[in-house]
């Protein structure tokens, strides 16, 4: 299984559109090779680089999205993915893009393919949403970006 963006590759800089200095909306995905028995899909993006005087745990949860159509092939840049959007760390359903305090973070943008649907309600959270994958984990991938403030890209 594969996760892709157009806007950025592996390793690379998530361009100020899609930050809290730009328009703060969700960046392209693509995604491929999800195996044919998957049921659904999940989507998560963290960020595990904060300041641990901000969030004793060093994490912030940006996009929560359970429940999707094995047959989702893209998300759409600024767009409302199929499924279910549950909480990010500020406690909204729905993408929050990267905006760090003190200095470049990494951003993690993390992709299940599931054997079953989990049938969480809207809101829930990362922690129930990874309690509830336990056992149920096909296959996993994940792509990774990075982000500093006031850097212009």
């Amino acid at each position: 299984m594969k996760l892709n963006s157009s806007a950025f590759h592996e390793g690379g800089i998530i361009p100020s559109l899609y930050t809290c200095e730009g328009k703060n909306i969700n960046p392209p995905l693509e995604i491929s090779g999800v195996p044919p028995q998957a049921k659904s899909l999940v989507l998560l993006m963290d960020d595990p680089d904060v300041p641990k005087s901000r969030r004793p745990d060093g994490m912030f949860d940006h996009w929560v999205i359970t429940d999707m159509p094995p047959s989702t092939h893209k998300i759409h840049e600024h767009s409302k993915p199929p499924g279910v959007e549950g909480k990010n760390t500020y406690g909204d359903n729905n993408y929050f893009g990267p905006c760090p305090p003190d200095r470049e973070h990494r951003y993690f943008f993390k992709l299940y393919a599931l054997d079953k649907m989990l049938h969480l309600p809207p809101g829930c959270t990362k922690k129930e949403v990874e309690k509830a994958m336990q056992g149920h984990i096909l296959a996993e991938c994940q792509l990774m970006a990075r982000y500093e403030k006031g850097k212009g890209y």
